[in-house]
């Protein structure tokens, strides 16, 4: 058993990862912002003397850092350069000054590749983010190479993914919570595009074995290796509900330059990872429904 510090723990993603450590026979103490309680940390990462003391105080054996501002469309660009950059800045450096240096695992995100590349993306691709929020996700992993020299770090690369507790601004969720109101109508973007999907529990369970994996990959995407359109996550729905929705194109979701697939390449999380979950789109959209 290991105790293992989980920044971000009330986010969407955090208590799956709770979880998932939880099962496997870790200690696991979540970091918030906003409140403590029992294995919950109030904690804010701008601060750096609040972090530096928190992990003396705690002496975690791993990290899983989480905390981030995670919706691409954030309006607020100072909260999120703080949130995703200082924040983790903080957390290196109060991590490399431990006397046992923790393996941390650092959450990054498939955006730092852009829509420059389309098809099959693997680690190697070219890092060209088109957005502020892979910017600072791609600051991120420039950090990680900063602090490596006196810190075990993973930096792993998500692609989209969702669940039960996936806030409505993301589009599954948001398609799912009009399937289970039986809504007649939805407005949504260019619906044939496709993309890679994984379900969070899968997701949460990568975190869970990559801080004690023998030989863990420096970087990693976290990817299903299959791309579905909206257009397909529609058709299940459809089928597992028994409901159809009347869809309206909106012209302000619709990209003129639209990359047509996108998927992961999950090599290297097989390798380094064999025996995950695997969950089908199906699976995930239906336990989303029904739990909803």
């Amino acid at each position: 058993m290991s105790r293992v510090l989980v920044t971000g723990a009330d986010g969407f993603t955090g208590r799956y990862v709770i979880e998932a450590l939880s099962r496997d026979g870790h200690e696991a103490i979540g970091t918030t912002r906003r409140e403590s309680g029992p294995a919950l940390v109030a904690l804010e990462l701008s601060d750096a003397d609040a972090v530096q003391n928190a992990l003396q105080t705690l002496r975690p054996d791993a990290i899983v850092h989480l905390a981030a501002v995670a919706f691409v469309a954030h309006g607020d660009l100072s909260e999120m350069f703080s949130a995703n950059v200082v924040g983790t800045r903080n957390l290196l450096a109060a991590a490399a000054a431990m006397d046992s240096a923790p393996r941390t695992v650092l959450v990054s995100s498939a955006n730092v590749y852009g829509n420059a590349t389309a098809g099959t993306i693997a680690e190697t691709a070219p890092l060209l983010p088109a957005n502020d929020y892979g910017v600072s996700k791609l600051c991120v992993e420039h950090l990680a190479r900063i602090w490596s020299p006196r810190l075990p770090v993973v930096v792993t690369r998500p692609f989209n993914y969702t669940g039960v507790g996936q806030s409505e601004r993301f589009l599954i969720p948001k398609i799912v919570a009009h399937y289970a109101k039986r809504a007649p109508r939805i407005s949504l973007g260019n619906i044939e595009p496709k993309r890679d999907y994984s379900d969070v529990r899968m997701v949460a369970e990568v975190y869970a074995r990559l801080i004690m994996a023998a030989e863990p990959p420096e970087v990693v995407n976290i990817a299903s290796g299959r791309s579905h359109s909206v257009q397909d996550i529609l058709a299940i729905m459809t089928r597992i509900s028994g409901h159809e929705i009347a869809v309206d194109i909106d012209p302000r979701f619709v990209r003129a330059d639209e990359i047509m697939e996108l998927k992961g390449d999950r090599g290297r999380l097989d390798q380094a990872l064999p025996a995950l979950p695997n969950f089908s789109l199906d699976e995930t959209l239906s336990w989303m429904l029904h739990s909803a």
